[in-house]
């Protein structure tokens, strides 16, 4: 089984903020997991969205191509999910 290589992390520098698409989902909250990472993934086209289960942390670089939801131990999302 291959895995698909996690995309390199791309800085503000010289791109627009958030590709000039949403940054933020605030309405997710409350929302299943999967069903709000193919919202953002139709919203914003030029990000990658991961999903983590409760208690599971993502890195803490700041890559403007990179979503985190992050989901409660039903698959809820917890917090607002962010280009970040």
């Amino acid at each position: 089984m291959s895995r698909q290589p996690y995309p390199p992390c791309l800085n503000q520098g010289d791109f627009p903020q958030c590709f000039g698409g949403r940054c933020e989902w605030p309405e997710l909250v409350g929302q299943n997991g999967e069903k709000a990472k193919a919202v953002i993934e139709k919203e914003n086209t030029f990000v990658t969205v991961k999903v983590l289960p409760d208690g599971m942390l993502g890195i803490f670089d700041h890559c403007i191509n990179r979503v985190y939801v992050y989901l409660d131990e039903n698959g809820i999302v917890q917090w607002p999910p962010r280009v970040g």
